[in-house]
């Protein structure tokens, strides 16, 4: 079975994709084919994105399906002619906090992912340099990191240090483990003076053969014994230094950098 998703916002349609993505993994056995329409903010957007969404059931047959983010209720109604069956992610929460509050919101289109606050912005952007500068070892000047990923080569380092920055304003910085460093199987001595903010990421030895295949055809470093040896030394060196340590095999980004920030008792919020 497919099924057409259109997520639609007057934004980014950050909120109805990561909403609408998280719904739709419960349901096996159905293939999704998924379009994102962001910034419907005027009606003749809205009339557009409604023309999209009858082609679609006219050229399928089967009804297509709109998670909504549109936080104006006339741009919403323009999208539903369209047929779909129309999911408002906002609807549930907006009527009962009106009379929780006893105040009636105040709909303004883009507000969800709008710059309303410039020290967050500024800390998340800091942060995001900070990881940059602090890759792959290039900066070993740890003072001010709040978190230090360790591991062996292409183990999901960098993507989850930049994660951690742009979206929890995180400084976090990654040290790459060595030959050297497994072979001694003690603690690099510019890490020790950091121990508490180190967390050590791992994953399958097949798949660490794979990304690295992809990176060095047919090199050493992309041998599958040679990835099973580092990362069983890298294990080894993570138990002895009781560094807390997943793997990456099979966990998203998101939850990768979820559980860091919760073990290191690190709370910082996306919003």
């Amino acid at each position: 079975m497919r099924r057409t998703v259109f997520y639609i916002s007057d934004g980014t349609g950050i909120t109805a994709e990561t909403i609408g993505h998280s719904v739709l993994t419960q349901f096996e056995g159905v293939d999704f084919d998924t379009f994102r329409i962001p910034f419907v903010d005027s009606a003749e957007k809205a009339e557009q994105a409604a023309v999209r969404i009858k082609t679609s059931y006219a050229t399928s047959g089967v009804r297509p399906i709109v998670v909504n983010t549109i936080m104006d209720k006339a741009l919403g109604d323009i999208v539903a002619t369209g047929g779909a069956l129309m999911l408002d992610v906002f609807a549930p929460f907006l009527a009962p906090l009106e009379d929780e509050l006893g105040t009636i919101r105040s709909p303004r289109v883009g507000k969800a992912h709008g710059l309303t606050n410039f020290a967050e912005y500024e800390a998340r952007i800091n942060a995001t340099n900070y990881a940059l500068t602090h890759d792959d070892g290039i900066d070993v000047m740890y003072d001010d990191a709040e978190v230090i990923l360790v591991g062996v080569s292409r183990v999901g380092k960098t993507p989850t240090c930049l994660y951690m920055a742009l979206h929890y304003g995180v400084k976090a910085a990654n040290y790459p483990l060595t030959e050297e460093d497994l072979e001694n199987l003690e603690l690099p001595k510019r890490l020790v003076a950091h121990r508490r903010k180190l967390y050590g990421l791992s994953i399958d030895a097949q798949r660490l053969a794979q990304v690295r295949e992809a990176r060095r055809p047919g090199s050493r470093y992309a041998k599958l014994e040679q990835c099973r040896r580092e990362l069983d030394l890298a294990d080894k060196l993570f138990r002895r230094e009781g560094i807390p340590v997943q793997s990456t095999t099979h966990t998203s980004i998101e939850e990768i950098a979820s559980k860091i920030l919760s073990q290191l008792g690190i709370e910082k919020h996306m919003f």
